[in-house]
């Protein structure tokens, strides 16, 4: 029963983590599920929902399709909802039920890409996974297609058989004529000046999008000009020019995957760690090193820390924590450590640090801890007599806190 959890919720689902890392970028999400996916991600993980529009839809996989395998219905619908809304993409989202049927999701994405003419592809998820893997993931795709050559450069083919296609349909809307109408194809010259993009930006870390320019005035005011931030405040057009940046900046462990991509396609380095306040100006100084020298990547937040006893806890995230650590040790003098609860990060951590999955494991692994900082949701399982500081995490405790000080 150690992978059970009584008192404290579990982080946000991979499909959520889909959502969320391509709500702002004018494509059309379709979860592939009944409907329960669709409420959580609702009503719980997106702080965005009631202040900005986003194509995020349900399928509504009746029982029986699911047991018939009735994907061309599943097929039909987007390509209806694509003819009206015109994305500039289409992503698919998998979750338990299609994942138990073994339903094809790369067939069906290439199906809907060859008769509508719009980039579509398929994110892995099952919902069994953290928002990490779905949200880095989903960047990663976007990496792949929408920077250097363009799919609209790379598919022309196809676009000549989708207005082929579009000659034989009645209706007026034809077969998506401006599905991808504002994706500029030129590749962008070098810009002056030193520039970084940020990897890896969602609410479910960062929360609202006023963090998001605290890091970029952080990093601004050691002359850095961030190009784009993969993926809040900023659009697919923007996020293409990011082969002209000197750098990648991971901020969290959602954008290691797109930076992968970036430097396997362009050559571009890139840094790990998140610009706070008291690691900004480090994090500047490698990132000045990697874009003179191409240096492989570099935790910056694991450089310099102290080796002795830990006196405070975090708990979350291991690239955000594990930043917070570092400025915490440097502006304060206290030892740190980290306890990350997510899959997939073991190489994101230090030696004073673990990975700590299940509630169990968590509450034994904080027997001993003294300060704690971590999202409101831990403090049952902590020590009665610890001192605990309240850090609202949104892939934890979603909104509850959102909009408290």
């Amino acid at each position: 029963m150690r992978q059970s959890y009584r008192i404290i919720p579990i982080y946000t689902a991979d499909v959520s983590g889909v959502c969320s890392a391509l709500y702002e970028l004018g494509g059309m999400t379709v979860m592939h599920d009944p409907s329960g996916c669709n409420s959580t991600y609702n009503t719980h993980d997106e702080i965005r929902w009631y202040d900005q529009d986003s194509l995020i839809f349900i399928s509504g996989l009746t029982e029986i399709d699911a047991i018939m395998g009735n994907d061309r219905k599943f097929i039909d619908d987007i390509e209806h909802a694509a003819r009206e809304l015109r994305p500039k993409f289409i992503a698919l989202a998998g979750s338990p039920i299609p994942f138990m049927n073994g339903t094809d999701f790369p067939a069906i994405a290439r199906v809907i890409e060859t008769e509508t003419g719009i980039p579509t592809f398929s994110v892995p998820t099952n919902g069994m996974h953290d928002y990490v893997y779905g949200a880095g993931i989903a960047l990663e795709e976007i990496a792949k297609r929408f920077t250097g050559k363009t799919e609209i450069e790379n598919d022309t083919q196809k676009r000549t058989s989708a207005d082929k296609i579009a000659e034989t349909e009645t209706t007026d809307d034809s077969r998506f004529p401006d599905s991808v109408v504002n994706v500029n194809p030129k590749k962008k010259e070098k810009r002056s000046g030193r520039s970084v993009n940020l990897l890896g930006v969602t609410p479910l870390d960062f929360g609202p999008q006023k963090n998001v320019e605290i890091m970029k005035e952080n990093l601004h005011n050691y002359g850095w000009n961030v190009l784009s931030a993969w993926a809040m405040g900023d659009t697919l057009e923007t996020l293409q020019q990011a082969e002209t940046a000197d750098v990648n900046l991971v901020v969290s462990a959602v954008g290691l995957r797109a930076a992968k991509v970036l430097q396997e396609k362009f050559g571009t380095p890139y840094v790990i760690g998140t610009p706070n306040e008291w690691l900004a100006e480090t994090i500047s100084e490698a990132l000045e090193e990697a874009a003179e020298q191409q240096t492989d990547r570099k935790m910056v937040y694991l450089q310099n820390r102290m080796q002795k006893e830990a006196e405070i806890t975090l708990i979350g995230e291991p690239v955000t924590m594990g930043s917070l650590a570092a400025g915490i040790e440097k502006k304060y003098g206290h030892s740190v450590r980290v306890f990350c609860p997510l899959k997939e990060c073991e190489n994101l951590v230090g030696e004073k640090d673990a990975i700590v999955l299940g509630e169990e494991a968590m509450e034994e692994a904080l027997r001993d801890a003294k300060i704690i900082v971590a999202d409101p949701l831990y403090k049952p399982i902590c020590p009665a007599k610890c001192t605990f500081y309240e850090l609202p995490h949104v892939a934890f405790s979603g909104r509850l806190w959102f909009g408290t000080d």
